[in-house]
């Protein structure tokens, strides 16, 4: 681990040394020409979702600036992580783009570990008029250095229809903790044979939705110590997760496949998940006006839980490279104030913001016929405004890689105090 440090410091060392070396390197190779920053190259992924707004927000800014080519290329997300990784440690920015899509999860992991390799955007948009929770995972010591973009916001998915059969309707969900959800759970499944959720064993976003509404993380206020043993919230969610199993209410899913066509098959009844997974519940046409939305379960035991919080959600970034103002001016212009923009995003992408002004437009108050009328984007628009802040710090993947292995454990028959007690212990041998 001390090894592993010591690379750490010295890549941020020499990053450090070739700061301004590296800017005036910009985002490609030259030739020992000026750079040309009326260009702009932007790297994300998902072309239906975040390239699909961007592509977006590059023709509303062009109507005001014709003169700047917008570049935006498609990147898997792995690959993106691993680019800027390998660029960022070698001292030098040559071969990046100028904006980059980085998930709030992983954040702090690059702005923490190269401090100078990023542009502030503090003075480009208004961070108070953005959802709090996202303003924590993108800055640092008080600058912002991410513009906050798509909600992670969550909602209970819910067939209607399952949910009748089994004696309940959707104003029975609609302020419940997580015990009550799986009490339902039961029912819908002795009535339909539906099973309730769909789980990924290796995956456990559903314990991230779980803590985050109570406020609380795998790692402490300061996104660096690690959090489990001791943590209310997180044991809570380790028992409910246990419920869940043992209530025989699951259906368990090894892909992204698997998971979605759990739901497209109607083999499974709800699915409590990030706004994003809209575009994949309507793409069963057959089962339009057989959807609800309501409010996440909050835990039982915390008093600090809320029917809100988040899962996944990512920021754009601007590189300290040739052309950063640029960059910096275009994204203020565009994602980090233009209403309209964002009513597009609604209408064409179906991507949910967390520009606070843009929930006054008409797309937000629009009802959804899939959804049996309901407006599910003015309602996912008032919990995000509801998801506490945590900090998510540089660690969350690698702390997630031992609770999964616990989570087994535990279901195996170990006792909680020791599984949080164990994964402590194991995280703090590998993140000091």
């Amino acid at each position: 681990m001390k090894k592993m440090f010591a690379l750490l410091l010295a890549s941020v060392m020499i990053l450090s040394a070739c700061g301004n070396n590296a800017a005036n390197n910009g985002g490609a190779d030259t030739g020992g020409e000026a750079p040309d920053t009326s260009k702009i190259t932007i790297w994300a992924w998902d072309p239906n979702f975040n390239i699909k707004a961007m592509n977006l927000a590059k023709e509303a800014y062009a109507a005001d600036h014709p003169d700047v080519t917008v570049d935006i290329i498609e990147n898997a997300q792995n690959d993106i992580v691993q680019k800027l990784n390998t660029g960022l440690s070698s001292g030098t920015t040559k071969g990046l783009p100028n904006i980059v899509l980085i998930e709030d999860y992983r954040a702090q992991s690059f702005l923490q570990a190269y401090p100078d390799a990023f542009y502030p955007l503090t003075d480009s948009f208004k961070a108070a008029d953005f959802a709090d929770y996202k303003i924590g995972p993108t800055s640092v010591d008080g600058k912002n250095y991410g513009l906050p973009f798509d909600s992670g916001v969550t909602g209970l998915y819910v067939r209607t229809d399952y949910l009748e059969q089994a004696g309940y309707k959707m104003e029975d969900l609609q302020d419940i903790t997580w015990d009550e959800y799986i009490e339902i759970g039961k029912a819908v499944k002795e009535k339909t044979g539906k099973d309730w959720i769909s789980l990924d064993p290796n995956d456990m976003g559903i314990l991230r939705v779980m803590i985050q509404s109570a406020g609380s993380w795998y790692l402490a206020e300061d996104g660096k110590a690690a959090n489990l043993e001791g943590n209310e919230a997180l044991k809570e969610a380790f028992e409910t997760y246990k419920k869940m199993m043992e209530a025989n209410i699951v259906k368990i899913h090894a892909d992204w496949s698997q998971y979605v066509a759990n739901y497209n098959s109607g083999d499974v009844a709800s699915v409590p998940t990030g706004n994003w997974f809209t575009p994949s519940i309507t793409a069963a046409a057959d089962q339009s006006g057989k959807w609800a939305i309501a409010p996440l379960p909050k835990l039982s035991k915390n008093a600090e839980s809320v029917h809100a919080s988040s899962l996944g959600g990512s920021s754009w970034y601007v590189l300290n490279v040739d052309g950063k103002e640029k960059a910096a001016e275009f994204l203020g212009a565009t994602l980090g104030s233009n209403v309209d923009l964002y009513q597009k995003l609604i209408t064409d992408v179906g991507a949910i913001g967390t520009y606070k002004p843009a929930a006054e437009g008409d797309a937000y108050k629009a009802p959804n016929e899939f959804f049996g009328g309901q407006n599910i984007v003015a309602d996912f628009a008032k919990w995000t405004a509801e998801i506490p802040n945590v900090n998510y710090g540089m660690h969350t993947y690698a702390v997630e890689d031992i609770i999964v292995v616990e989570m087994q454990n535990y279901l195996n028959g170990k006792a909680i105090d020791q599984v949080l007690a164990d994964a402590q212990k194991q995280a703090d041998a590998q993140i000091k």
